[in-house]
């Protein structure tokens, strides 16, 4: 795993804001928000620019992009990058150059975002597979559609076999749902319509807004040791056993 990259914090007049944490090569779970939840996207013209810009930053920055998903008010992106500034090149140039692209489209101006984007590291082996089915089955818990299949503005229908992007890179995790292409897109599929249970949703949710990283006490651990910046907000490391007496 390669040195953190901890973005510079902003103050507020009463407390430093929480720094962005990214790692080289590990996956990010990536919320940007529109202002007063408003619509970042009017139409599926404005959605298919954003992957367009996406794919185009993405590959400038050196970022593999696993999943997305488009929403009326808000996106989400899976994604690992090359190296420890990947992700702040990538939300910091798509997003620029989409506000401009959208405002002189719809004859506006200002802002279009929620402040910055959130993001969180997540362990790959135990996450992320359930932050893409929370992904996933987005546009229907959100009302948008009424199925999983067929939504255009997601990666879902990539991982299931019914179209292919070249955009997407899979992540090894998902080589270990089954032996062939085949199996494992049936195996994700059912994973999908099984969805998650609310308390994996409120977690995977929790994460990303907080920008508290998502893993086990070893995973944290190895984290924590790389950086000065808080990983979670628990103390890291291991519970001590009951009945065993400190250590000096």
């Amino acid at each position: 795993m390669h040195v953190l990259y901890v973005a510079s914090p902003a103050l507020t007049p009463t407390m430093a804001r929480l720094p962005r944490l990214t790692v080289a090569d590990q996956p990010h779970h990536i919320l940007l928000t529109g202002n007063n939840r408003q619509a970042v996207f009017e139409d599926s013209a404005d959605r298919q620019h954003f992957l367009e810009l996406l794919v185009q930053e993405a590959a400038q920055a050196r970022v593999a992009l696993h999943a997305w998903v488009l929403l009326d008010s808000q996106l989400q992106i899976l994604a690992s990058p090359d190296d420890d500034k990947g992700i702040p090149r990538l939300m910091q140039g798509v997003g620029r150059r989409y506000v401009r692209a959208f405002n002189a489209r719809h004859g506006r101006t200002g802002t279009l975002w929620e402040g910055r984007y959130k993001s969180t590291l997540i362990q790959a082996e135990r996450h992320l597979l359930d932050a893409m089915v929370y992904m996933d089955t987005a546009p229907v818990r959100v009302g948008l559609v009424d199925q999983f299949t067929g939504y255009a503005w997601s990666t879902h229908d990539h991982y299931v076999g019914l179209r292919q992007d070249k955009a997407v890179t899979a992540h090894p995790v998902i080589w270990t749902l089954a032996n062939t292409p085949f199996a494992r897109e049936i195996a994700y599929a059912e994973r999908v319509s099984a969805g998650l249970p609310p308390l994996v949703e409120a977690q995977l949710a929790q994460a990303a807004r907080s920008g508290w990283a998502l893993g086990d006490v070893d995973y944290l651990a190895h984290l924590q040791r790389a950086t000065d910046r808080r990983v979670s907000r628990a103390k890291v490391g291991r519970p001590r056993l009951k009945g065993r007496a400190p250590g000096p």
